[in-house]
């Protein structure tokens, strides 16, 4: 073999075992196969494996993207992205099982533009909320590293700084997931990974889990009133009939995060700072009603104030989220604030409640997490 091909055969051998060997990472890829990444969104063809990276098809059509094998909360992250011509593409992290990938998790932008004045939609910006601090991109190989220890993100490309932020001071950011997926978003351009490896961090989230699995069930819940069918199905809470179950422990201000689904036309709610006896007594309702023109629909605050109707599925997860602090209620569905609400009266602790409103009017939760504030 003479010197020519054998740098031809050996060049892209440093890199991966440089994403094998440095201290502490982990290779998300392995330069032969797709392994451990499942494309979440879109045809299975979307991704591909070429000269030792990972391709984006570009006739696969869009929006898809490939997704990891595990969740993330607490990481660095590096690697590798190859701008060619015109280039349009996402790094994800934090995405949720369910639910929009851009609001409910981040994405920094990749894009093949030189703005002078960064932009929203400039490269590296955590896209579409917040420019980066300068664009650094250049035609051929990049190198990236994200590392979120939350709160604090930092973002780098070509080994300089373009994010530095305090996620929670952000108003746009600080309710995103705070675990997920990483992730590579497709546009259907000839973008290209490679040397793509991670590192956890510690974990700084305390919101633990409510409801995750059938044993969480007898620990922390209990039938506050009437008959509802409560059916333990692994991680998923089944609830139908009429009636509540409510939390054993009881809760002034809280985080809770969770997902839900449910039947066609369903009615449901989930109730707070309650007395424990479900709607006999003292509660506030975040109702749960797939009914557009409602006059209370998914996501409005029962009896006070109507929510911004988002537009959910029957039979379709949707990650959820409900901010309850002194007077205010915030409500937060598939990454949109669809409710804010300043004027609670009943500022004592109480229970929280998820509700069966008729039989066969079916509605699902399920990794249902709780944070004290």
């Amino acid at each position: 073999m003479n010197r020519r091909d054998f740098l031809k055969a050996t060049s892209a051998v440093p890199l991966l075992l440089h994403a094998q060997t440095e201290n502490g990472f982990t290779p998300l890829f392995d330069g032969k196969s797709l392994n451990g990444w499942t494309v979440a969104d879109g045809p299975q063809t979307a991704f591909y494996v070429d000269d030792g990276a990972i391709a984006i098809q570009e006739s696969a059509g869009f929006p898809t993207w490939l997704r990891s094998a595990k969740q993330y909360e607490n990481f660095d992250c590096r690697g590798e992205f190859l701008i060619k011509g015109w280039s349009d593409a996402g790094i994800y992290f934090h995405v949720p099982e369910h639910g929009r990938p851009t609001w409910n998790g981040i994405q920094i932008h990749l894009f093949h533009q030189k703005d002078e004045q960064p932009k929203p939609e400039s490269m590296g910006a955590i896209f579409p909320i917040l420019a980066p601090l300068k664009v650094n991109v250049k035609s051929g190989w990049n190198s990236f590293r994200i590392q979120m220890d939350w709160p604090r993100l930092q973002v780098w490309t070509n080994e300089e700084v373009i994010h530095d932020l305090d996620v929670e001071k952000v108003p746009e950011l600080r309710y995103r997931f705070r675990r997920g997926y990483l992730g590579i978003e497709s546009l259907s351009y000839p973008l290209k990974f490679r040397n793509l490896r991670v590192r956890e961090l510690a974990s700084t989230d305390k919101h633990p889990l409510l409801y995750g699995a059938p044993e969480d069930f007898s620990a922390n819940w209990y039938v506050s009133e009437g008959k509802p069918n409560a059916q333990l199905l692994g991680e998923v809470i089944h609830l139908d009939g009429h009636g509540h179950i409510a939390t054993k422990d009881k809760y002034r201000d809280f985080d809770l995060q969770l997902f839900v689904r449910h039947v066609k036309h369903h009615n449901s709610g989930i109730l707070f700072r309650t007395d424990g006896a479900g709607l006999s007594k003292r509660h506030y309702e975040i109702q749960l009603h797939d009914v557009e023109g409602a006059h209370y629909p998914t996501g409005s605050l029962y009896s006070f104030k109507r929510s911004q109707y988002p537009k959910i599925q029957p039979e379709v997860w949707f990650p959820m989220r409900v901010v309850v602090k002194d007077r205010g209620v915030l409500v937060r569905i598939n990454g949109e604030t669809v409710l804010e609400y300043d004027r609670l009266e009943n500022l004592d602790e109480g229970n929280i409640e998820l509700q069966a409103h008729a039989p066969g009017m079916w509605t699902e939760f399920k990794q249902i997490r709780v944070k004290r504030l």
